[in-house]
């Protein structure tokens, strides 16, 4: 079989088909854990079941094979095939119940007739009706004065006439469909006709109009829609915003169903002050694949007087059991694309565009990379000169094998071209064999490792030796202990821990100043850091070392849970000799160890969490990173966050954001993000978001560091969200989870 997307078509739609017209498949029953009517989405709602909903019914059961179980009053046989029921029918079977007034039922005939306050309830839906008919021979049934409420999710709504013909086709009349609470409907979709083909998924209605608030927010004379999972052509939901630097904007998506594995979206965008683009998705699966290519293009920027464009390639393969194969490749038309037309501080501040593609293989304990990864500068402030290397192409891969008792044997290996315009170029080929024998008991560990690392160049456009290498032995050993104790934490039984860790790296110095840099930076200093073999990234350094880190964590736990309430870790390394291997224009340093480096996480209950990391040199006698965390959440959805982040001669920021309860529906919601060392707000955000039981309105305006060069811009955010249906406006809510740290 092949596999399906699932369509992004609204999904209310399915649901206006009244439950697949009041006679929901299995297939339907399966889905109630994900669409639950109690989601936190609509936790101001009432109970949407009616007074005489019984809780207790059967949740399983077949159906086929169960007996009929029928109660009335008064039982009458007329005419030896005809019976007639009256005063407080029911009829059980299964998970199905039904109840009237008075019925009448005919044997021989196949027909019945209900009247009187008829009731209907499985294990998806309830339903009401002033009448029902049906006929068993031509499998037809017909209800008058419906209305329905959704069990398995939340959905409720009416219709003036439902005519089900078997299990295919169902006719509906004046239908309605809503997920507010039935007596308080903030918004519906309606129709004055209703078809629904079950076989075919599809359903086709007249006159469908989308309310709110009275006012007819959409209206289509004729609209057709998917009831079940198979994909379905149709619009999406629009988005709608504005900024100053491109003044409106809107983009209208359409979705086509080409097959069940493939599908293609095209979505329209219009940006007033510029012009308009095109942007299409097409996404693709199988049962060894899934990909997409995403494409947005410009045909003529009125203020840029050229075309844009930024396109995306994703592809995932299975090749083979063994083998599969990677690729994530984008390009865009020119450095200032995400400047003019990206609209976050995260899109504004990309300085490169990273591409890769990869073949891997994997077996027993090896594994095998080729390919290779290019970067296009998109920061109009950078040359290419200034950017990465490409990487092109690249054989990368490692292997592990377990030999004797206790020794393990790994060998890790690199083989790269590296290119850029008007630089020193080559490849370079690095092996790493190590042989470890790792000691490992509850309470304690040791884990020892001597490594040879052996790495050459070949390179072109050097003034140095041409086919440079390096060869040394690198040695470790890592040991630790785990002490616990019980301990009373706040009233609460818990657990508490004391772990001493020492690591020993011993590494000669070879003389590295002749050798490029490709691909190998400096790694940014941290608690982690103390128990590396290098501090590089690449090979093309391999620091010496003579030294030991020392460090001492302490962590409680929640006896019940098993929760950690607290991590505290404090360490150093200490330098038995000079770190004389550095990059260039950095200056071989003696110091007797490194800065501090300190780390606390603390939750004193689920709603205060401190996060503090913390480097202090002695040998500069100064803090070189700060990094301060606080949360708070209170109420049912209230949060507030403040960042503090310093680093020595880079950055000094104060990040503040919240989420703040106004009474039970409205939240006011913002975000400061500010510059200590230039005195200037980098990003700022403020507006009101207001919660009814199945909608939601959020505004915002925002200001925010729109390039490099420190130019800003103004932005407006408007979000209507009918709950169970979708969004008109700016998507704000996925905004504002990526903006506050917590939010929901």
């Amino acid at each position: 079989m092949t596999p399906t997307f699932r369509p992004r078509l609204a999904r209310a739609l399915i649901a206006a088909g009244i439950a697949l017209a009041l006679a929901p498949t299995d297939a339907i029953r399966a889905q109630t854990a994900a669409r639950a009517a109690d989601s936190p989405a609509f936790a101001l709602c009432r109970s949407p079941l009616p007074e005489w909903y019984l809780p207790d019914l059967p949740r399983d059961g077949d159906r086929e094979t169960a007996s009929t179980e029928l109660e009335a009053d008064r039982i009458g046989i007329e005419e030896r095939t005809r019976y007639r029921l009256e005063g407080g029918v029911v009829a059980t079977r299964a998970d199905l119940r039904i109840a009237a007034e008075r019925m009448a039922y005919d044997s021989e005939a196949g027909t019945f007739e209900a009247e009187g306050d008829v009731r209907y309830q499985d294990r998806t839906i309830t339903l009401a009706a002033a009448s029902a008919r049906g006929d068993r021979d031509a499998d037809r049934t017909e209800l008058d004065e419906v209305r329905y409420q959704l069990i398995a999710e939340r959905g409720n709504g009416t219709a003036a006439h439902a005519t089900l013909v078997g299990r295919e086709r169902s006719e509906l009349r004046e239908v309605s469909f809503s997920t507010c609470d039935p007596d308080d409907r903030d918004w519906e979709i309606v129709a004055s006709e209703m078809t629904l083909d079950h076989e075919a998924g599809e359903g086709h209605a007249r006159g469908m109009r989308l309310r709110f608030k009275g006012t007819t927010l959409l209206a289509l004379p004729r609209a057709g829609f998917p009831i079940d999972d198979r994909p379905r052509s149709g619009f999406l939901t629009p988005s709608i915003g504005a900024s100053n630097a491109g003044g409106l904007d809107l983009r209208l998506p359409y979705y086509l169903a080409l097959a069940p594995n493939y599908d293609l979206t095209l979505a329209p965008r219009l940006v007033t002050d510029r012009g308009a683009m095109l942007g299409a998705e097409a996404r693709w699966l199988t049962h060894r694949q899934r990909g997409q290519i995403d494409l947005d293009w410009m045909p003529n920027d009125r203020e840029a007087d050229r075309s844009r464009y930024l396109w995306r390639f994703r592809e995932q393969a299975s090749l083979a059991g063994w083998l599969g194969f990677t690729a994530d490749i984008s390009r865009v038309s020119d450095p200032r694309y995400f400047e003019d037309l990206g609209d976050s501080l995260a899109t504004t501040a990309t300085a490169f565009l990273y591409s890769s593609a990869y073949l891997d293989a994997r077996g027993d304990r090896w594994w095998l990379r080729f390919g290779g990864d290019d970067i296009e500068v998109t920061d109009p402030a950078l040359d290419r000169v200034n950017a990465p290397y490409q990487r092109l192409p690249r054989i990368v891969g490692g292997i592990e094998r377990d030999i004797g008792g206790l020794l393990r044997f790994r060998l890790d290996g690199e083989w790269v071209d590296f290119d850029r315009p008007d630089s020193i170029t080559g490849q370079r080929l690095d092996l790493m064999p190590a042989i470890s024998a790792p000691i490992e008991r509850a309470g304690w560990f040791v884990r020892p490792e001597l490594a040879w690392r052996y790495t050459a160049w070949d390179l072109e456009g050097t003034d140095g030796p041409r086919t440079p290498s390096r060869s040394l032995p690198i040695g470790s050993l890592d040991s630790g202990f785990v002490f616990d104790r019980p301990l009373d934490w706040f009233g609460r039984s818990s657990r508490q821990t004391l772990e001493p860790r020492l690591y020993y790296l011993r590494v000669p110095y070879r003389d590295q100043s002749d050798l490029p840099v490709f691909d190998t930076e400096e790694l940014t200093f941290g608690f982690a850091q103390l128990f590396r073999p290098t501090r590089f990234t690449g090979p093309d350094r391999q620091d010496d070392a003579n030294q030991a880190s020392l460090a001492l964590t302490t962590r409680v736990l929640d006896d019940d849970d098993g929760d950690e309430r607290l991590r505290a870790s404090l360490g150093r390394i200490y330098y038995f000799g000079p770190q004389r291997v550095q990059l260039p224009g950095v200056a071989p340093t003696d110091f007797p160890g490194s800065a501090w480096a300190g780390e606390l996480s603390l939750t004193l209950d689920p709603r205060w969490r401190l996060g503090i990391a913390q480097l202090y040199d002695p040998n500069l006698d100064a803090t070189t990173l700060s990094s301060v965390r606080i949360q708070h959440r209170f109420g049912a959805s209230g949060i507030v966050n403040v960042d503090y982040r310093y680093r020595r001669s880079n950055f000094e920021q104060i990040d503040a954001t919240a989420a703040i309860p106004l009474g039970e529906r409205w939240r006011l919601i913002g975000r400061w993000n500010y510059a200590l060392d230039d005195a200037r707000t980098l990003e700022a955000f403020a507006g009101l978001e207001f919660q009814s039981c199945c909608y939601a309105v959020r505004a915002l305006v925002r200001h925010y560091v729109r390039n490099t060069e420190g130019d800003t811009a103004n932005a407006i955010f408007l979000e209507l969200e009918l709950k169970g249906l979708g969004s008109l406006g700016r998507g704000t809510e996925d905004f504002l989870r990526r903006s506050i740290r917590g939010y929901r």
